[in-house]
């Protein structure tokens, strides 16, 4: 572990702290900074500072950088179902509780690791722990995933990412009784207190836009078409939550708190079914990236969000 000590000068106060560190750092990217901050390795005067605070003159920085753990890419036979594979990339069927590359603590089990059993020549394809990763989907998310299996079809596949050329479609879970479709077009960004969570009640931020079609409705639950159109980390999960329809099991979003003992009987038939966040990673499609034919990959529905539904009567 490498440490570092600042003073805050008096003609640096009221810099926000991670461009503070970003000056004085310069061979760590800003968002490598970030993720520091908000993993408590920079205390501001002896407490965990915010990417956001202003720092005071005279407040002392103290930056701990953790050793780098070596990981040992092992190809393990997780069977991963494929929906479209052909010599430049694939689309899998990425099942609900599987991370999707090594890091945060986890180091064997996940698409990586079957990945590397299951595609040859994938290694070192994009980076040595995120070979032909393309995009993510969270751990508890079942669905579509793209891979790609060549670095120029990785460049590639990222571009159409980032010009928002990729059709994705979820399904979600959520409680309440969200409207027949609508909008979500927000600033989007770290929650302000609980750093595990993001917001779309923050002042600062990219740009998020959510599109949803409710397919069907109880008087406690619906069951929604969700279109993304930006890609922000758990952007359907806090779009939802903070609309006041957060999705059915999602502890870290509140959805969870609307399943105790005094929940009706199907909405606690329909979590204990789940036991995972309600959403499902339904539909890929794009223009493939080295000739142009359309790929669409559709995800059939798990069989723990079947039983939910039959729980809830959807």
């Amino acid at each position: 572990m490498t440490s570092y000590r600042f003073v805050v000068e008096a003609a640096e106060a009221g810099a926000r702290l991670d461009k503070l560190l970003a000056a004085k750092l310069p061979s760590f990217s800003r968002a490598r900074l970030q993720a520091l901050i908000s993993e408590g390795h920079v205390l501001v005067s002896g407490k965990p500072g915010k990417a956001a605070l202003r720092a005071s003159p005279g407040a002392v920085l103290d930056v701990e950088i953790p050793a780098p753990r070596a990981v040992e890419l092992i190809p393990e036979d997780l069977r991963l179902r494929v929906l479209f594979e052909d010599e430049a990339l694939l689309v899998i069927d990425k099942p609900a509780g599987m991370v999707v590359h090594p890091g945060a603590g986890v180091y064997q089990g996940t698409v990586v690791h079957g990945l590397l059993h299951q595609v040859a020549d994938l290694r070192g394809v994009g980076g040595e722990l995120r070979p032909g990763i393309v995009h993510r989907i969270d751990k508890d998310t079942s669905g579509c995933l793209a891979v790609a299996k060549t670095d120029v079809s990785l460049r590639a596949l990222q571009a159409l990412f980032k010009a928002r050329k990729v059709e994705k479609r979820y399904r979600a879970l959520v409680h309440g009784r969200p409207p027949d479709a609508g909008e979500m077009d927000t600033l989007f960004g770290r929650h302000p207190v609980d750093r595990k969570r993001f917001s779309s009640k923050v002042h600062e931020g990219k740009n998020a836009v959510t599109r949803f079609t409710v397919l069907s409705r109880t008087p406690l639950a619906a069951w929604a078409d969700v279109e993304l159109f930006t890609g922000r980390t758990h952007q359907i999960r806090a779009h939802f939550a903070d609309a006041g329809w957060p999705l059915f099991c999602d502890k870290l979003y509140g959805g969870t708190k609307k399943e105790g003992p005094s929940a009706p009987p199907e909405v606690r038939a329909a979590a204990a079914a789940l036991g995972r966040q309600g959403l499902h990673a339904f539909r890929l499609a794009f223009d493939h990236p080295l000739g142009g034919k359309r790929v669409a990959c559709e995800s059939p529905l798990p069989p723990d969000l079947r039983a939910a539904l039959v729980a809830l009567g959807l």
